[in-house]
C-alpha cells in the first residue's frame, strides 16, 4: 500500500493526491509513488482526465533536503535520472491533466505543477525554484520545462534569483493558468477535468503527443508528427462516430467510446 500518494477516481477522473505531513516534501518514496500513481492513471480506461493535488494547505515544497545533503554528485547522478523519470511519468500520462495549486509550490513541487498541461492556483499561493540558495539548480525537470512554458529570459531570472512568485504574477508570466480564491482551486480543477469524460480519448492523447513531440523536435519534425498522428486517427472507430454525428445531427453531439 502506498504511504504518501494515492490515486483517487470518481466520475471518469482521477485524482494524484499527495499527503506527506507537513509540507509534501518529496522524500524518495514519495517519488515513486507518483510515478506509480501516474502510470496507474495512465493505464485505467474509467480515467479520462487527472487532477493533481496537495491538499486544502500546501502543493508540495519541494524535495527532502535532509535526505540528499549527504549525498555525492555520483549517487545524485543516478538517483537524479530517477526523479526525473518518476515526475517525467505525470508529464507523459495520455489524457488532459491540471495541477491544482494551493500554498506553496516549489522545487520539487513546481516542477511537478510543471508537468501537468494547465495550472490552477489559489490566489495565496507561492510558486518557484530556489534551488539556487542551496547552491544547486532545479533537477527534475524545471530548467527545461519552465523555460518552455514562461520563456528562457523570465525561466533564467526565476531560478538565478530564487525567489517565490506570487500568483498574480504566475497568471501574467504564463507559470499558472487560472486563479482563483483557495476554497475553489480543486473543485475547479475537477470541473476542468470533467469536461473530457465521454470525450474523443484517442484524439486527446494525440493532441498531448503532437504538442508536447512537436515542441522538442522543430516546426518541420512538429509537422510530420501532426501529420501521422492525424492519419492515424483516421482508423479508429472514434472518427467514423464522429464524422457520421457531425453529418447527421452538427457539431457536438457524438458519443464516443474510446477506440
Amino acid at each position: 500500500m502506498p504511504q504518501y500518494v494515492r490515486l483517487d477516481v470518481e466520475g471518469g477522473v482521477g485524482t494524484i493526491r499527495l499527503d506527506r505531513p507537513k509540507m509534501n516534501a518529496l522524500d524518495f518514496t514519495l517519488q515513486e509513488e507518483i510515478r506509480i500513481a501516474a502510470d496507474a492513471a495512465a493505464e485505467r480506461d474509467d480515467v479520462a482526465a487527472v487532477v493533481v493535488y496537495g491538499g486544502a494547505k500546501v502543493f508540495a515544497a519541494g524535495a527532502d533536503i535532509v535526505q540528499m545533503a549527504s549525498m555525492s554528485a555520483a549517487e545524485m547522478g543516478e538517483r537524479g535520472g530517477v526523479l526525473q523519470a518518476c515526475l517525467t511519468a505525470v508529464a507523459t500520462i495520455p489524457k488532459p491533466t491540471v495541477a491544482a495549486i494551493t500554498g506553496y509550490a516549489l522545487g520539487g513541487g513546481c516542477e511537478l505543477a510543471l508537468c501537468t498541461d494547465v495550472r490552477f492556483a489559489a490566489d495565496d499561493a507561492r510558486l518557484g525554484q530556489p534551488e539556487i540558495l542551496l547552491g544547486i539548480i532545479p533537477g527534475a525537470g524545471g530548467t527545461q520545462r519552465l523555460s518552455r512554458l514562461v520563456g528562457p529570459a523570465v525561466a533564467k531570472e526565476l531560478m538565478y534569483t530564487g525567489r517565490f512568485v506570487a500568483a498574480d504574477e504566475a497568471l501574467r508570466i504564463g507559470l499558472v493558468d487560472r486563479v482563483l480564491p483557495a476554497a475553489e482551486v480543486y473543485e475547479s480543477a475537477l470541473a476542468w477535468a470533467r469536461q473530457f469524460v465521454g470525450a474523443a480519448s484517442l484524439a486527446l492523447a494525440a493532441i498531448k503527443r503532437s504538442v508536447d513531440q512537436g515542441l522538442d523536435e522543430g516546426l518541420q519534425a512538429g509537422l510530420e508528427i501532426e501529420r501521422a498522428e492525424f492519419s492515424a486517427l483516421f482508423d479508429t472507430a472514434d472518427q467514423k462516430t464522429g464524422m457520421q454525428s457531425f453529418i447527421d445531427n452538427g457539431p457536438g453531439k457524438a458519443v464516443f467510446e474510446g477506440r
